[in-house]
């Protein structure tokens, strides 16, 4: 069994879609749950809120997930972070791989975040955006974890304990065999770690075959996919696609993202359906701000689409705001006014959350207190509808850059 270990929600639903896309049964289960695993499949993906936690805290949540994952029956296990490599100097990214390389007791993982499929490639060790290096993609304006830098190798090391080597394109496309010799080379030569260029699917597949005996694979859902491809024998993307789908109810957009596909989805939709700026001054200063826009958004559950609260701002703004209350502040601000609306829009009886952001949608998990999910039906890749296991509520959590610029519509066309 396949544990996984995923640094946010939408990252967690994010590996958990492809996974069961391509052949392995999988459930999601919110944070380290207190019981044994009650149902027999093939991956268990945990999702956690640890990628811009203090380092210490995101160590040891990872290490009692691990440890829960190890209990109920996983011999191989996945560290899932963002396909842009969301870290800084300081981690987590560097500082989890190596615990949890320590608890295993294995010498030597990848680094491999490509996601093809959403333009997320790797060429020279060098992570790209579509055509843009990540470090000009928008990603360097990221109001937590901004990307200067676009070389993993240089990235990891920042923030590992060991040296991070490369496995190039040209040693990759000469097959699973030969790539397992480039990393017996790395060993040799005292490399802890191995980012592996991966332009499209095809090197994620022989990657799959070459890391198929490790204890501990590092990188985004792309990898993921074509393990469990590999695991299950069959040809990615071919596999029958849950229908689980939600009714159509009362339903909301939360949008915290401020990444450029983002803040693209976030102005087409204001074109269909009632919006509402999330003001981070009121959210700082007016005890009330949460009430009031919960009011405004039962005004609107009737709609034809669902009213959004956004925070989503273009960055020159979010500069502004930054300056002005803190960067911060603003955050934990923002986080928690979304955190407490949600909460009282679901004792409202709203069933469908649609959210946008890493940070809003782990705050909005969360709050809203699920044990774990179903994996519903792809509205985009990456991004699957989850159901509560124990409810009829559906959730919709979006990676900032995920998704096309019609993404908030088409996922309330998707209702059945």
């Amino acid at each position: 069994m396949l544990g996984v270990i995923a640094d946010d929600f939408t990252g967690a639903s994010d590996i958990a879609s492809f996974l069961v896309e391509n052949g392995l049964s999988t459930v999601q289960m919110n944070g380290v749950p207190k019981r044994r695993l009650q149902s027999a499949v093939d991956a268990v993906v945990i999702s956690l809120k640890s990628r811009s936690n203090p380092v210490e805290e995101a160590v040891q949540q990872s290490l009692n997930t691990l440890n829960w994952l190890q209990h109920n029956g996983c011999t191989q296990f996945y560290f899932k972070y963002c396909s842009t490599f969301d870290s800084t100097a300081n981690g987590n990214i560097g500082p989890v791989t190596d615990a949890l390389m320590n608890a295993l007791d294995t010498d030597f993982t990848v680094i491999t975040p490509a996601l093809p499929i959403n333009g997320r490639t790797i060429f020279n060790g060098y992570l790209f955006v579509g055509q843009t290096l990540l470090n000009e993609s928008g990603m360097q304006n990221h109001p937590i974890t901004p990307m200067k830098d676009a070389n993993l190798m240089r990235l990891m090391d920042a923030q590992a304990d060991g040296k991070t080597g490369l496995v190039g394109y040209a040693d990759v496309i000469r097959g699973a065999d030969h790539v397992k010799c480039c990393f017996d080379q790395l060993k040799q030569q005292g490399y802890r770690y191995a980012v592996v260029d991966a332009v499209d699917n095809v090197q994620l597949a022989v990657l799959a075959k070459a890391i198929d005996d490790f204890k501990l694979v590092t990188g985004g859902s792309g990898l993921a996919a074509y393990m469990a491809a590999h695991k299950s024998k069959n040809t990615p993307q071919k596999t029958q696609k849950t229908a689980l789908l939600p009714t159509k109810a009362d339903s909301v957009v939360l949008s915290g993202s401020c990444s450029v596909m983002t803040n693209k989805q976030v102005e087409a939709y204001k074109t269909k359906a009632a919006h509402k700026w999330l003001d981070v001054e009121q959210s700082l200063n007016n005890p009330n701000y949460a009430d009031e826009l919960y009011q405004w958004v039962i005004e609107h559950l009737n709609d034809d689409y669902a009213p959004m609260v956004y925070a989503t701002v273009p960055p020159q703004k979010l500069k502004e705001i930054q300056q002005q209350f803190g960067a911060d502040n603003a955050s934990h601000a923002i986080e928690s006014t979304f955190a407490t609306l949600a909460k009282k829009l679901k004792r409202y009886g709203v069933k469908n959350f649609i959210t946008a952001g890493g940070e809003t949608s782990s705050i909005v998990v969360q709050e809203l207190g699920f044990d774990g999910f179903q994996i519903g039906k792809q509205i985009a890749p990456g991004v699957p509808w989850l159901k509560a296991l124990d409810e009829e509520v559906f959730l919709a959590l979006k990676s900032g850059n995920f998704g096309s610029e019609t993404f908030f519509a088409y996922a309330q066309e998707m209702f059945v």
